[in-house]
């Protein structure tokens, strides 16, 4: 067996990949590129100077108030950032939950979430 270090690039949710200090989802928030809109979550994107995709998640107890559901939208976002990251240019991207989302059901979320993804890709 050989120990190569393969060449294809690998799908994973890495630090460098994160939004982490409050400048860094200020930015974002202040000036974004774009905007993307569906009926409970919002997406704010920005180019970066990294060279690297990284994303942000700005889920309050306020629109999702128990802890359960917040870590599912957020585990969600990451696992659909994680496939789609080698796909999207240099972006800083920071979700947020527009309105409640006790009205739909997981698989609904998770569509809103690709389709955010898909909107990133094309542009």
């Amino acid at each position: 067996m050989s120990n190569t270090v393969s060449a294809t690039p690998t799908a994973r949710f890495t630090k460098e990949q994160r939004l982490l200090t409050p400048a860094a989802f200020r930015e974002v928030f202040d000036a974004p590129e774009r905007k993307l809109h569906q009926s409970h979550l919002m997406a704010f994107v920005r180019a970066n100077t990294e060279e690297k995709p990284r994303v942000g998640m700005a889920i309050t107890k306020r629109k999702v108030p128990t802890a359960v559901a917040r870590n599912l939208i957020k585990r969600q976002i990451r696992e659909q950032f994680r496939t789609k990251a080698l796909n999207i240019e240099n972006k800083d991207i920071v979700f947020i939950v527009k309105k409640s989302i006790n009205d739909i059901d997981n698989k609904e979320i998770k569509n809103q979430i690709n389709n955010i993804f898909k909107k990133i890709e094309k542009k």
